[in-house]
């Protein structure tokens, strides 16, 4: 993968309001929905991110178990449901897209933090 601007991969438990503000700031950002790929496994799911070369985001923490297993990813964020709302995950992936390059998260676990 080039080291270039990150790209996210929102998955199906994410509002799709995360990616259309992402979206309006310039920053690629595609979702479960844009690619009508509801209902696939988790491991499908992430498959499909490292094919795209694009940063899994999720709030099902499952994908620390893959992470741990040794699957290798083009880096993974993870929040809490009931604790991380859309501002807190735009905010954050904002930061992350001004200040990482795609090389450094490869096989990197984030976890969403309220700046």
């Amino acid at each position: 993968m080039a080291a270039g601007k990150l790209r996210f991969y929102l998955d199906e438990h994410l509002p799709v309001a995360i990616a259309e503000q992402l979206q309006r700031r310039g920053i690629d950002t595609i979702t479960v929905r844009d690619l009508l790929a509801f209902g696939e496994s988790d491991r499908q799911q992430l498959a499909r991110a490292i094919e795209m070369d694009r940063v899994m985001c999720s709030n099902d923490p499952d994908f620390i178990e893959l992470a741990s297993q040794g699957i290798e990813h083009r880096g993974i964020v993870i929040g809490q449901q009931d604790v991380h709302h859309i501002g807190d995950w735009v905010e954050f992936l904002g930061l992350m897209h001004a200040v990482y390059r795609s090389t450094e998260l490869i096989n990197r676990l984030e976890f969403l933090q309220r700046l």
